[in-house]
């Protein structure tokens, strides 16, 4: 596995696993990367550090030079996450229940989705409650139009992506 330190277009940073350079860019390309803090979906690599190993003859530690003191740094987990309070998970979850409940009334469009909300407010197509991925400017060119949108909280799997 490949770990790529990633950023958004709003300036969001994250970490991703892939299984190649490939993969990354096939995901990428699919619209199946999307910022976990806004759900953009306008992601890039950024720079990084190479995790190189140690070779097997290599000793597991070196040896401080004298009177030196060194620790090794704490490697960053959830546990040493600060814990959220319970009355704040309670409201997440239950703003994620509502979120799934409204969109199982709902129909995934993907990236089509501009396009069918268009359709749908100028009366070209069935009105019915759709959800999918658009860009913030393409959102607020439809908010322009008078067609109402607004950006779910929690990011969405497509349909066909669910195992």
């Amino acid at each position: 596995m490949i770990s790529y330190d990633l950023q958004c277009a709003i300036g969001h940073k994250f970490e991703g696993w892939f299984g190649s350079s490939a993969d990354f860019e096939k995901q990428k390309q699919s619209g199946f990367l999307d910022c976990p803090a806004c759900g953009s979906t306008e992601v890039v690599k950024c720079l990084s550090a190479p995790n190189i190993g140690r070779k097997a003859n290599q000793a597991e530690s070196i040896a401080p030079l004298q009177g030196e003191v060194t620790t090794a740094p704490e490697p960053a987990t959830l546990t040493n996450a600060p814990e959220i309070p319970a009355a704040m998970q309670e409201a997440i979850d239950k703003v994620a229940q509502i979120q799934a409940e409204s969109l199982k009334e709902s129909t995934w469009v993907g990236r089509k989705f501009a396009d069918e909300a268009r359709a749908i407010h100028y009366g070209e197509t069935d009105d019915r409650v759709i959800h999918g991925e658009t860009s913030s400017d393409e959102a607020e060119a439809l908010a322009e139009e008078g067609i109402r949108v607004m950006p779910l909280l929690f990011p969405v799997i497509p349909p066909e992506a669910k195992n």
